[in-house]
Order: C-alpha cells, then structure tokens, then sequence
C-alpha cells in the first residue's frame, strides 16, 4: 500500500492545512520557469510547469503522479513506478499536499520539500516507512481536478 493512500486510511494523517488561497503564490514563474516559493509553513515550492485552468480547492478530488523521496534521494513512494496516478482529496491526506497542490494548476508540475512538521510529524507512518520527524521531497503532476 502506497503512502498517500496511507494517509487516507489513517485517521492520524487525515489532516487538512485550513489553506483557503485559490491564488498562485507570488513568483510561481511561467510555463516552463523554475521559481521557488517558501510558504509561511515552511514548504518550499518549485514550479517545473505552471498548468492552466482554476487551481484546486481543498475540498477538490485531484488525479496526480507523484514520486516521494528523503532528502538523501532515496525513494519511498511512486505512482509513477506503479504506474497508476493516485487520487484523493485534498485535505484527506498531509498537510504538505493539502496546501502545496492548491498552488498548482492542471497540467502543472512542481517539486516540494515538505518540513516534517507538515509531512508526518512527530509520529511518521505506520510500518516505519517514513521515520518520525523527517522532512519530505516530492515531485507532484496535478493531472486533472476530478468532478
């Protein structure tokens, strides 16, 4: 069982940001730029590819392809690798996601670096998959906001 669907299962990590903003956030960059952001809770944002359309609130349903690392490169999670995009709604899995994918648009790409204190926390994940208090990296493809 992959991690976000985890989170889904997991009352602990059914979490959600109370991030409102519909808005990209300042300096997001253009279609192809590479512009990093740091939100007030400490997530650091990287547009690889803005999308277009309305950005997700987070009540939305999304469809995304995701590869999750530590920050030593290691991989922990892959929907790539399965070859199956992962759905969810957003503010059903960690509050990393939750606020991070609402600055995104359909078709857009980025990368974040989740502090642990918005990843897993204190706890980590059951099994021992991700260690307590450890920061997260994640490459995220906001495919479609799902109806």
């Amino acid at each position: 069982m992959h991690i976000l669907r985890l989170t889904l299962l997991a009352p602990l990590f059914v979490l959600a940001t109370g991030c409102t903003s519909n808005a990209a956030a300042p300096g997001l960059g253009t279609a192809t730029g590479s512009a990093k952001v740091t939100t007030p809770s400490g997530i650091v944002f990287e547009s690889m590819v803005t999308g277009s359309g309305a950005a997700p609130k987070a009540t939305d349903k999304v469809r995304v392809h995701y590869r999750g690392t530590f920050l030593d490169g290691r991989e922990f999670d892959s929907s790539y690798r399965r070859g199956e995009p992962a759905e969810f709604q957003l503010n059903r899995v960690i509050p990393c996601w939750t606020e991070a994918v609402q600055l995104m648009r359909p078709g857009g790409k980025a990368k974040i670096m989740c502090p642990a204190a918005v990843a897993y926390g204190e706890r980590g994940t059951g099994g021992g998959v991700i260690p307590p208090n450890t920061p997260l990296n994640f490459e995220i493809e906001l495919l479609a906001i799902v109806p």
